[in-house]
């Protein structure tokens, strides 16, 4: 491996938030990354050192791009697979490994595997259309969500009755148990080559019920001790399995008779880790970097008590974008903005986030309400 001082390559796969908090932290390194990503206008477009525009899921494209960098990450799951998977037999090392992200690009596949290493998840069942779908025996109501390509809510289709079914998709998908849970719970997982494991704090996420994304996130959770060991031990057991390397995002279910059932992976930062970047010693992108690098983790330990809200663009709104009551918010102690450099704006886009900090968890839960209801992103 190269040396840390400007001749070490990064590739990210994918020029969005992720990648622009992933490039923060490797200015830290000295880290030189170079991104590809299909947008001219990426996010990541004028703070990386080379910036490609091209197509993620093509094969040669992203050959081409590999064949530049030292290493290769992610972060978005949807892309070329073939091409990592051939990057990895000429030497280029690729994290997470090009067989980790197949199996999580597939959530039938996911599953399987939740199913094969005795991973607690909701009872499921493969479908190929939405023909063999009317046809088949699972208890209503259940959710059914395409194999693969959806992301950010997309790709999620509840069936609460028969009247559902002209709307499901006509693709493959999985059906699965409409889980009555009482909270959805997340923990980051971070492995490096020599096989160090470290867990973040689990935390309790909200959800938009309209847009199907985290909209509001508390860290750390108060759940009870043994509610989130059970959690913690869930998350470490996937990335052993997975014998992943770089960060792991694992999406719970805490249902209402106790139970921890795993719904979704992903593996790279997310959403339900931007907190850690002011609330706790190390971020998620700076342990991915250690990660992947395979240099020793960081303390994972919560600095303060966080809640993170996510700015989505307002429903009515499409066009340039403009942030209204930033001014308000930022006379707030502990009040963190993160803008993510998307010039323009639509219902529901992820377009920055805030993290409040707070000794006082019940006072930081209320400037994050007073936040919530004060930024809006319109045009």
């Amino acid at each position: 491996m190269k040396s840390f001082y400007g001749d070490l390559k990064l590739g990210i796969l994918g020029g969005g938030q992720l990648g622009r908090m992933l490039i923060q932290e490797s200015i830290n390194f000295n880290i030189t990354t170079h991104v590809l990503d299909p947008d001219a206008d990426a996010p990541c477009k004028d703070l990386c050192n080379k910036f490609v525009k091209g197509s993620l899921t093509d094969y040669q494209t992203v050959y081409e791009f590999g064949k530049g960098v030292d290493l290769i990450t992610i972060e978005i799951e949807k892309v070329n697979v073939d091409a990592l998977e051939q990057l990895e037999n000429e030497g280029v090392l690729v994290y997470p490994q090009s067989r980790v992200i197949r199996l999580i690009q597939d959530k039938g596949v996911q599953k399987q595997f939740f199913k094969e290493n005795d991973i607690p998840s909701s009872r499921f069942q493969l479908i190929q259309n939405r023909t063999e779908l009317k046809n088949v025996e699972f208890s209503l109501p259940f959710i059914q969500k395409l194999r693969k390509d959806g992301y950010d809510g997309r790709g999620v289709h509840p069936v609460r009755s028969t009247a559902d079914l002209d709307a499901a998709f006509d693709a493959p998908s999985l059906i699965e148990d409409w889980v009555d849970f009482e909270k959805e719970l997340a923990v980051i997982v971070s492995r490096n080559e020599d096989g160090e494991i470290k867990t973040f704090p689990c935390v309790e996420m909200e959800f938009n019920p309209e847009a199907n994304l985290v909209e509001f996130l508390i860290s750390p959770s108060t759940l009870p001790e043994e509610i989130l060991k059970k959690a913690d031990e869930l998350a470490v057991k996937i990335a052993q399995d997975l014998k992943i390397v770089g960060v792991l995002a694992v999406e719970l279910f805490l249902t209402k008779d106790g139970e921890i059932l795993v719904n979704e992976l992903a593996p790279r930062p997310h959403n339900s880790g931007h907190q850690t970047i002011e609330g706790n010693y190390t971020s998620q992108y700076e342990q991915h970097l250690r990660a992947i690098f395979n240099l020793p983790l960081g303390d994972t330990r919560s600095i303060s008590n966080a809640v993170m809200i996510n700015l989505l663009g307002e429903k009515g709104f499409e066009g340039p974008a403009e942030y209204e009551g930033l001014n308000n918010i930022l006379k707030i102690d502990g009040v963190y903005v993160h803008l993510y450099g998307k010039k323009l704006t639509k219902p529901f886009r992820k377009m920055g986030h805030v993290t409040i900090l707070d000794d006082d968890r019940e006072k930081a839960i209320e400037k994050a309400k007073f936040v919530q209801t004060t930024i809006k992103v319109k045009i």
